[in-house]
């Protein structure tokens, strides 16, 4: 009998040879499995109904119950914008005003990376995940202990960020602990974060007169106030409001500065459900929902169609203790009800997830993580903050569990994407061919290997071998493998340090406590 398939092997060798290079070489952005800015809106928690209802009590509580301590400068801005100043000092909201609001406000932010590559697209349901927070202590992993945070450590994590391709976006998660001086913080937090990654940075003030200072390094960072203006690659995330429904006097005076300045604005709501927040979810929802659309009309009122980001950022209590419990599902749902609010008004917003409350990076922050990423993707949140990184609820980061961030948000992002259903994925043909006269497999069909890279994500730490292959391989262990990737990115110098003119300059205008 003659062997005839000497040379079909030798062309699909040749053709599988081609396609392992094809493999190894980077995959266009539009190709690959996950990135920035894919659609969710695929999971809702709240009914039509419940959306409705959520958003005329918002209404109601903004007419009737209002904003109480407002600066007078906000006072001046919202009065004149149509609001109304109550004898008892409360700011109130005008239906009217606020509808007129959110139909004429900015729907399509772009917030600027310093490589336009970094851009970020918050139109419609488009995710994009990152840091957040003030965490005032760094978990080693080593010692299992918890220290001060340093701005090197905000640094290094600015660092790694960088190199993190799930991780879109860098707001401060860290506040640098040994600068005792409140401007020099702002502004070695600027150069810590901006020396450290091109991609978007947000951070807050300590005080409204440090903006302009803060603005001015901006400047020097840009190649001028046009520069900067045209992009603005660094946003404010402001808590413009202490809950319940009051504002933030300093915070608003702070937001006003920024925003003349040409600073897209976070508008961070961050009630407690049960201590600052009412206790039902939905009663939470209610009054983050209120507290930013009178964030949106006091922007407007400032500067119309300014940059705005709806901030609703409630979080929720463990009743027994009166905690703050972040890991929590009722966290998750908290988060993806807030982002089915955005999505009925069609405006940018963002919301906490991510967090655990977990000391270390286990199991425990494992499923906490998951559960509230996988929920604030699946529901369409544009800027899902806080969402590597965090433990203790907020009180400490851990740059290794920064690192295991980056495979957990890319399975996360995975599932945002859902499932593509066209005239190749349902597989009539190759199943046909698979099965009548083929191998009865699919591992070495042509739909199979060119789908390996589009379709698939594979983790970069991860462990997916076999019992005995694991035990081969020296039984690799997760938290040493992220301590070695640490290490190696920080063992490299910055991809996005500061041309060394312009570090001489700001270091001769700044008193920068990063060594050179």
């Amino acid at each position: 009998m003659t062997d005839q398939s000497n040379a079909p092997r030798a062309a699909r060798s040749g053709g599988r040879a081609a396609r392992r290079a094809a493999r190894a070489a980077p995959l266009a952005d539009h190709l690959r499995p996950v990135r920035a800015g894919l659609e969710g809106g695929q999971y809702r928690p709240l009914s039509n109904a419940g959306v409705e209802r959520i958003h005329q009590a918002a209404l109601d509580a903004l007419e009737q119950i209002g904003l109480a301590d407002a600066p007078p400068t906000g006072v001046a801005y919202l009065t004149a914008a149509g609001c109304i100043e109550g004898e008892d000092g409360r700011i109130r909201f005008p239906r009217a005003l606020v509808e007129d609001t959110i139909r004429n406000a900015n729907r399509s932010v772009i917030l600027h990376g310093r490589d336009p590559k970094n851009d970020l697209h918050l139109s419609g349901d488009k995710v994009h995940f990152g840091t957040a927070g003030a965490a005032v202590h760094l978990v080693e992993i080593d010692g299992r202990n918890y220290r001060e945070c340093t701005v090197q450590d905000l640094h290094d994590a600015a660092r790694i960020c960088d190199r993190m391709d799930n991780i879109h976006f860098l707001q401060r998660p860290m506040v640098a602990r040994d600068i005792t001086d409140n401007l020099e913080m702002d502004l070695n937090t600027i150069y810590a974060c901006c020396s450290g990654t091109s991609k978007h940075v947000g951070t807050s003030f300590s005080e409204p007169a440090f903006v302009g200072p803060v603005i001015e390094m901006l400047h020097m960072i840009a190649g001028g106030e046009a520069a900067w203006r045209e992009r603005p690659f660094v946003s404010n995330s402001n808590c413009f409001v202490v809950p319940p429904m009051k504002f933030a006097t300093e915070s608003c005076e702070a937001m006003e500065a920024a925003i003349l300045a040409g600073m897209p604005v976070l508008l961070l709501s961050a009630g407690q459900a049960g201590a600052t927040a009412p206790a039902p979810i939905a009663g939470a929802i209610v009054q983050a929902v209120a507290e930013c659309l009178a964030g949106l009309v006091y922007v407007n009122a400032i500067k119309p169609g300014a940059p705005a980001i709806f901030g609703t950022w409630p979080f929720v209590s463990d009743l027994r203790t009166g905690a703050m419990s972040g890991g929590s599902g009722e966290q998750a749902l908290l988060s993806a009800g807030c982002a089915q609010m955005h999505s009925f008004y069609g405006l940018p917003g963002g919301a906490a997830a991510g967090i655990a409350d977990a000391k270390m990076p286990d199991m425990q922050a494992g499923w906490e993580q998951m559960c509230s990423n996988v929920l604030a993707g699946l529901s369409g949140l544009n800027m899902v903050y806080e969402a590597a990184g965090m433990h203790a609820s907020l009180l400490g980061f851990c740059l290794e569990s920064l690192i295991l961030g980056d495979d957990l948000i890319g399975q996360a992002l995975r599932c945002v994407r859902g499932i593509e259903v066209d005239e190749d994925s349902v597989s009539l043909e190759t199943i046909r061919a698979t099965c009548i006269g083929g191998p009865g497999h699919y591992l070495g069909s042509d739909q199979t290997l060119g789908r390996m890279q589009t379709d698939y994500i594979y983790p970069a730490l991860a462990d997916r071998t076999s019992p005995k292959e694991w035990v081969e391989i020296n039984k690799p262990d997760l938290i040493a493998k992220a301590i070695s990737r640490k290490i190696e990115i920080l063992s490299e110098p910055s991809r996005a340090q500061f041309d060394p003119v312009l570090d001489m300059a700001i270091r001769e205008h700044f008193n920068i406590h990063l060594s050179r």
